[in-house]
Parts: C-alpha cells; structure tokens; sequence
C-alpha cells in the first residue's frame, strides 16, 4: 500500500480513524486517486470486452404470461433493439419474491426512461406465476415490466432455475461452473439484441457478484465510513431484509420462504 495513504488512515480501526492536516488528507487521497484511476481504466476495457463478447443466437420460442397476456421474448423488446432482464428469484410456491432480488428492483423504475432513450427495454422474469407476481410488484409500488416463464423452460436455460435432479450430484451448473447453491432459484441478469431481421442474440449474462450492477445504492455505500459489506457489523442490512414492504402479513406467510442469496456465490 502507499506510503501516504499507510500513514494518514492504517493507524485507526473502522470509525476511530486518526485526523489528520489538509495537507496529510489529500496526500493520501491523491494516492488513492491514482489507484481508483487504475481500476477506472480496467473497468472500461472489461466493459469493451464484455461488448466484443461473441453472441448466442435464441434458438427457442420462449412465451411468457405478462399483464397484457401472452408474449414472446421477441415482444418484450417493445420496439427496441435491446432488452435487458433480471432474473428475479421468485419460486412457483414462493410467499413473496427474494429480498435481495426485490433491494435490486427498487433501483430499476427510475433506470427504465433512461435505458428506454438508448434503445433498451427492461423486464423482470421469474418462474412465479403472473397471480403472484402481480400483487406482490403492487405491494412493492413498482411500475417496471415483469413477466412470468412459469411453464417455459427460459430460467433452466439461462442457469437461474434449478430441477430436483440437478440438486441429485450435491452441485448445480450456475456462474458457468458446478457449485453448491441453497435454492431452486438464482439471480442474475441478462441482455438481449433483436436484428432488423427480427432474429434475438443472447450478447452476455451475469451471476452472482455480477448481479450489483443494478443496485446504485450498493454502489453509494461504498463511499461511506461503515461502506456496504453488510457482514462486517452485525444487522448492517436489516432496514433491507425486515422493511414493511419486504414483509406481509402473518397471514400471507405460506409456502417457501424466499432465500436471500444474491451475492453469497461469487
């Protein structure tokens, strides 16, 4: 680590952090300025990466149940040429979607004009049927699209959902490699494009740690003293996970509860 940045902040422990001169303070920042810039430069060149990303040509006729009635994953681009997805944890005998997954979606609604004004639709997909999502994307105030693949085989293809006799051998296939996972649902999101010819192209997907890329919020905390790592201090998190809109009723409390984990496979 750098010197500057060894004296002016290794000697404090989480808050207790030594106070230091102007002069101490933005020496040790330029030098993690310098830092930040390195990341910045890595960032970009994995994002042109990620663009150069050879495509997967969408062989099946995936059909979905949406509010409007039955559409094909063609018609969710809603004119556009490219569409965006979250794989949104929400099991068939699920109470309530994934708290994780629903932290994820609260950012989505004010991302959706945007991504709309550069050729991008955004839709929430999970295996639930539409009579479950539907009260529960109300109960949650959200506006963005959402449809069910209950009946279709998109999660198993995209490696978000999981059959009983994928759990038989003690891993299953999600992140692109075998791995021990605790529900029969996963997150991750997903981005599509549609030719002028009409033909869809899988261009790339993310699992796992992948899945922040939605969470603005996640991203922000990284900038405060305690940061975002809600394992460091106990209950950091809870205003997430125990928020009235995260949880019904007593009554409403049936079937399988709704795991939260998002980020705990990297």
């Amino acid at each position: 680590m750098n010197t500057a940045i060894d004296e002016a902040m290794n000697e404090a422990e989480t808050l207790n952090h030594s106070v230091v001169s102007n002069e101490r303070w933005v020496s040790a920042r330029k030098a993690l300025l310098t830092r930040e810039k390195e990341l910045m430069r890595l960032q970009d060149q994995l994002a042109r990466d990620r663009r150069a990303l050879p495509w997967q040509r969408v062989e099946k006729n995936y059909v979905f149940d949406a509010p409007e009635g039955r559409r094909t994953l063609s018609d969710l681009f809603e004119g556009r040429s490219q569409l965006l997805v979250q794989h949104f944890m929400f099991g068939p005998d699920w109470a309530q979607g994934c708290p994780s997954c629903s932290y994820m979606a609260d950012h989505t609604d004010g991302m959706t004009v945007h991504l709309a004004h550069r050729d991008v639709t955004m839709v929430a997909i999970s295996r639930a049927p539409l009579s479950q999502i539907e009260p529960f994307r109300q109960r949650m105030g959200w506006k963005f699209n959402w449809v069910s693949s209950n009946g279709s085989e998109f999660n198993y293809d995209y490696g978000v959902s999981f059959k009983p006799e994928d759990f038989s051998r003690g891993e299953v296939d999600y992140n692109f490699h075998l791995t021990s996972f605790p529900s029969e649902e996963a997150p991750g999101v997903s981005a599509f494009y549609k030719d002028d010819s009409g033909q869809v192209f899988r261009t790339y997907s993310t699992y796992g740690r992948g899945v922040e890329v939605m969470m603005g919020t996640y991203h922000m905390l990284d900038l405060t003293p305690l940061g975002r790592d809600e394992r460091d201090v106990p209950n950091r998190m809870e205003w997430v996970r125990h928020h009235d809109r995260y949880d019904p009723a007593p009554a409403a409390q049936t079937g399988t509860a709704a795991g939260s984990c998002c980020h705990d496979n990297a």
